[in-house]
């Protein structure tokens, strides 16, 4: 093997161990690439890893079903990631077909648990790339199980539409300070405005070095992200509650808005990336742990956002390791966490006030259901009725009930998928 090659072993080292992760439910990508053996390679190696592990989970229902016709059974898991990497790289990367076999081959010897399979990697594999290209039918790169439910809730045409989201790299959409000009950005960043005021850009690399970062004059929120802080109608030193606030992209919003912040989640660990964030941006918020749907404050507020837990399956364009992590009883589980953070949020609102309720799901259990059920039981709140194009979403993701089911494919170059439901205290 060449030097070349044995060069870009560690990246596709650390790529079999995200793919790991994902795959066995032990944290997902964003965990593993946190661990000590990840950071620890060179920015490129772990851009290059990462890339890798994204191509295999965005094209991982196409890649099984052509290693299932070419293996007699299942070899141990590193034998099968093995494979997996090395059919992502010959047929959805700018690898050589060659390297793409060579560097699997030589992966699996370099473990006593695949080093017995390294004749089966290369036989595989050479017979995939004899095969030629995959089957690119969108209807496969979902879970079934998951595929099926989107086809009920939405029809066979709608599902292909979102699932053929899963294979394609999205761009990166920014929030702006109010202060920020947009022109000026959208030029320096080469980046497009969205309705709304975001900015997608198609830019590679680490966003750290782009211009405006240090001067925190933006920060990373999905364009459909961005859309639910936008329903509440702020004034300066209006008093706001963000429930289940992390990361803390709609903190900002909200913070920079001139709202009284308060932030809340259960997670003192992912409340540090909120709070590190509002120093960057110069704004503030009063941060807090608690569990949401106990937290012991008497305080009310004028508005309240609630982005409650739930299954995240419409984050997959960013986060494919969620369509395989995720199982059926998630959503029912969730669903009765939401419905008791729900009562909580609505004790919390000032009569008159406004509340946002939000998932990054496309399961109607977390979303539709949710507000029915909601109204059904609470008499004290009704239905604020959002417009379309409110907030910046598009036209065809209000629903006839006045609500938002924002799907991936409803904005040109994507979305993430979300629910918005905006409620009024009587």
């Amino acid at each position: 093997m060449t030097q070349e090659l044995n060069d870009g072993l560690p990246a596709r080292e650390a790529a079999l161990n995200l793919i790991d992760a994902a795959l066995s439910r032990r944290g997902g990508i964003d965990e593993a690439a946190s661990a000590n053996g990840f950071r620890f390679l060179e920015p490129r190696e772990r851009a290059f890893a990462r890339a890798l592990a994204m191509a295999v989970l965005r094209h991982l229902g196409p890649i099984d079903r052509a290693l299932a016709a070419k293996l007699q059974k299942a070899p141990p898991d590193r034998v099968m990631n093995l494979l997996r990497l090395g059919a992502a790289q010959a047929f959805h990367l700018e690898v050589p077909a060659f390297a793409a076999v060579a560097t699997s081959v030589e992966l699996a010897g370099a473990n006593k648990t695949s080093r017995p399979f390294k004749g089966l990697v290369n036989a595989v594999l050479r017979g995939l790339l004899r095969d030629g290209p995959l089957n690119d039918d969108p209807t496969l790169l979902a879970p079934p199980w998951l595929y099926a439910r989107w086809v009920a809730a939405f029809g066979e045409a709608t599902a292909r539409e979102i699932a053929a989201q899963i294979a394609i790299e999205p761009a990166t959409d920014l929030s702006l300070k109010p202060s920020a000009d947009v022109a000026a950005l959208a030029e320096a960043l080469e980046g497009e405005a969205l309705p709304g005021g975001s900015l997608r850009v198609r830019r590679k690399g680490d966003v750290a070095g782009w211009p405006g970062f240090e001067d925190g004059t933006w920060w990373v929120q999905d364009a459909a992200a961005a859309v639910p802080a936008r329903l509440l109608a702020l004034k300066p030193g209006d008093k706001v509650l963000d429930l289940c606030a992390a990361p803390g992209g709609k903190t900002l919003q909200l913070a920079a808005a001139g709202a009284d912040v308060v932030a809340l989640d259960r997670s003192a660990a992912r409340l540090k990336r909120v709070d590190e964030n509002l120093e960057r941006m110069s704004l503030t918020a009063e941060i807090v742990t608690a569990d949401a749907a106990v937290w012991d404050d008497t305080r009310t507020f004028d508005a309240i956002l609630l982005d409650a837990p739930c299954s995240a399956t419409g984050t997959f364009r960013r986060h494919p390791d969620v369509l395989w992590a995720a199982r059926p009883s998630d959503v029912a589980s969730l669903a009765g966490v939401q419905s008791k953070i729900l009562d909580s949020a609505a004790d919390r609102l000032k009569p008159g006030g406004q509340l946002v309720y939000t998932v990054c799901s496309l399961e109607p259990e977390e979303g539709e259901a949710q507000v029915e059920a909601f109204l059904a039981r609470r008499k004290d709140m009704a239905l604020e009725p959002i417009q379309p194009g409110e907030g910046g979403s598009p036209e065809a993701s209000l629903t006839p009930r006045g609500t938002l089911r924002l799907l991936p494919h409803h904005r040109d170059g994507g979305q993430d998928g979300f629910f918005a439901a905006r409620f009024k205290k009587l």
